[in-house]
């Protein structure tokens, strides 16, 4: 027999959702059957499966040792001491800034990500073990471009990686960007088109009109200096569209500085020169949290700030040191 003790990490979700990742190599109809024949129990009392788990409650699998080890597999990715930049962390969140440079999410397998980065940090400090990743695995609730730096939240919990995920999903937080363009802008703006998505290449096209399956998108943008032909931009994501800012920029004439895929090649070569800018300049440096709901309430209406990396302050002046 196994008991399984359900923590904060694992609540809020279905015991047959649970029970599908601790015994990962076992098939539903074998899962069903066990609870039906009530060799899976739920606090002592037959179950089936549909129940929202909680803190605090005991799942008891009446299963041999070679049947459990038979169907139930736990793997970790061996990575590379990476050390996190972290800008808030608590019992269900963790805030990093991220580099230019690191993948969010692995691309392929065998990549490295932020989410292996923290699955490690986490086991290191304790606040994860092996056992825990039989019924959850920390993940990312944003993310961010590889070449782009700035502020991604993970969670900790389940409760953590839901509730954030949704606020990001629903748009309820507001995102802050500073990014350099080439030109000079003035004035405050908020700029609407459509966005379509070529999923083969990975390449985003605005448009100033709707058209097939495209989706709105609306971008506001401040300037806050300029140096010889560059501007530092303010930004904030109305919407939230791959490759948004990048793309909606460089449409009105403005590229990022150093963005290969929607910039100036003339303009990446002598900020590379200049500057030494191997990536475009652009860092999602502030998070402003909506109201959050329970366990995540204490954490409503505050914001948090990620310092921008050192190429801001080289082209801009050490004012920029944002």
């Amino acid at each position: 027999m196994k008991a399984i003790h359900i923590t904060e990490k694992e609540a809020g979700q279905r015991l047959d959702k649970l029970l599908g990742k601790y015994l990962n190599l076992a098939g539903k109809g074998f899962l069903y059957k066990m609870l039906r024949k009530k060799n899976i129990t739920l606090n002592g009392k037959k179950c089936d499966g549909t129940e929202r788990l909680k803190a605090g409650d005991e799942i008891k699998l009446f299963l041999s040792d070679d049947t459990i080890e038979k169907f139930s597999q736990v793997t970790v990715q061996k990575v590379k001491k990476t050390r996190l930049d972290l800008i808030y962390e608590d019992q269900h969140i963790i805030l990093i800034n991220k580099p230019a440079g690191m993948l969010s999410q692995k691309a392929k397998e065998g990549d490295e990500s932020l989410v292996e980065y923290v699955t490690d940090y986490l086991m290191d400090t304790g606040a994860l073990t092996k056992e825990d990743l039989r019924t959850f695995r920390p993940g990312i609730c944003n993310r961010l471009d590889r070449n782009t730096s700035g502020l991604v939240a993970a969670g900790k919990t389940l409760a953590g990686l839901q509730i954030m995920a949704e606020v990001f999903r629903d748009r309820s937080i507001h995102k802050y960007y500073y990014c350099a363009v080439k030109g000079e802008l003035k004035e405050t703006r908020t700029i609407d088109g459509f966005l379509t998505k070529d999923e083969r290449s990975n390449v985003v096209t605005v448009h100033k009109t709707q058209m097939p399956h495209s989706v709105p998108i609306s971008t506001k943008y401040e300037p806050v200096a300029w140096k010889e032909g560059y501007t530092l931009l303010k930004v904030l994501l109305i919407t939230g569209r791959s490759h948004q800012i990048r793309a909606h920029l460089s449409s009105i004439g403005h590229p990022l500085v150093g963005d290969r895929k929607y910039g100036d090649e003339k303009v990446n070569e002598e900020a590379k020169r200049r500057f030494g800018i191997r990536h475009q300049m652009l860092h999602s440096y502030r998070m402003e949290f909506p109201e959050l709901q329970a366990p995540l309430e204490y954490l409503s209406g505050k914001s948090f700030e990620a310092p921008a990396p050192k190429e801001f302050a080289g082209v801009f002046g050490k004012e920029w040191e944002v």
